[in-house]
């Protein structure tokens, strides 16, 4: 029995060895070059998908394009165009190597989506000549998408004018020496933010200059006040818009001389340069504009019992004593609530109008 059992496995490992264990499984493919994903990854732009080499080559794969990583339902191309639901998001592909014993997966690099970029087909224009009370028209800008919203802002020098949103603008004072701009800003889905300005319109008196005439700055007594700023101030009184520059007077300060002097005095001199001139008032004598100092300093009781501004008092009585000198007189009242002529005497009392610092049309219209 012994010698038996010992016959019958040598036969077996012979067997074995005769005919093998079978045949040896195959390997499955073998990735060489991971899958990728190129194109500009931009809302409505186009992505496409390489899904890599294997060795050896499978006998199909199969793409799955994934959004943060989950599977975008029947996007299954080679291309994937990008849509809304995709800005802000990571997209990538996953590749699926099919074989005989089964598949093998491999996932690309993401990439982050971004909004897209609106471009200006047509830029904004503003159409009006700048004087002073005309004007300005905003045309509308194009863009290669249509926005879903755009909106306007009129800009002075580059900067926002308060509630200046509309189509057109109509140019004030304080734009007289500046620029005048429009800027539109789109939005829509998917897209930037897109900002497009006009180009500047110069913003100009109402008339050009007729005519040039020079002042000198003189004191008289004890002056307390600010000599510097009284310069600035009375200078900047001639160039406001709403003054006689609106007639088409230029002024220009001179260091000595000139065609007039204005004079800032201390209340007591005013009666030096006339007998009609009072401690209480300012005065013009001859070629001598005279600042009472007081009333540079504190107005008049009718001006502030009335609520009125320093600021616009001393625009008053600079214009007012100039108007003098200029050839106007006094004027009145026209009616009831109506803007005081430059010329009436403010500072004593308004007879109904309302206090106004600067000449009024009708006295722009009169001065030569």
């Amino acid at each position: 029995m012994r010698g038996r059992s010992v016959l019958f496995a040598l036969v077996l490992v012979v067997s074995v060895m005769a005919f093998g264990a079978g045949p040896a499984a195959a390997a499955p493919p073998v990735l060489t070059n991971p899958p990728t994903v190129t194109g500009t990854p931009v809302f409505r732009g186009v992505l496409e998908a390489s899904p890599g080499t294997w060795l050896p080559e499978p006998a199909s794969v199969s793409v799955v394009w994934l959004r943060d990583g989950v599977p975008i339902a029947d996007a299954t191309g080679v291309r994937y165009r990008l849509e809304l639901d995709d800005v802000g998001r990571s997209l990538s592909v996953r590749v699926t190597a099919h074989h005989e014993e089964g598949v093998t997966v491999a996932e690309s690099h993401a990439v982050k989506v971004r909004k897209a970029r609106l471009r200006v087909v047509r830029r904004p224009e503003v159409r009006g000549s700048g004087r002073l009370g005309s004007t300005l028209v905003a045309t509308k800008p194009a863009f290669d998408h249509r926005p879903r919203r755009v909106s306007r802002q009129w800009l002075r020098d580059g900067r926002p004018i308060k509630r200046a949103t509309g189509k057109r603008y109509v140019v004030t004072h304080r734009d007289v020496g500046h620029r005048i701009r429009v800027r539109w800003t789109a939005r829509t889905d998917g897209f930037q933010k897109k900002q497009v300005r006009s180009r500047g319109v110069a913003a100009r008196h109402r008339v050009a200059v007729r005519r040039t005439v020079t002042y000198s700055v003189e004191t008289r007594g004890l002056i307390t006040a600010s000599l510097p700023r009284f310069r600035k101030l009375a200078q900047r009184s001639y160039e406001d818009a709403r003054g006689w520059r609106a007639a088409g007077i230029r002024f220009r300060r001179v260091a000595r001389g000139g065609n007039f002097t204005l004079v800032l005095a201390e209340p007591s001199w005013l009666p030096r340069f006339s007998p009609v001139c009072s401690v209480q008032w300012s005065c013009r004598v001859g070629r001598y504009v005279v600042i009472n100092q007081t009333r540079w300093q504190q107005a008049s009781p009718a001006w502030n019992a009335a609520g009125g501004s320093l600021r616009d008092y001393r625009h008053m009585v600079v214009n007012h004593e100039t108007g003098h000198w200029l050839g106007h007189g006094h004027r009145s009242c026209p009616g009831p609530g109506a803007a005081a002529p430059v010329m009436q005497q403010q500072s004593k009392g308004l007879s109904g109008c309302r206090f106004n610092p600067f000449p009024t049309r009708a006295e722009l219209g009169a001065t030569r």
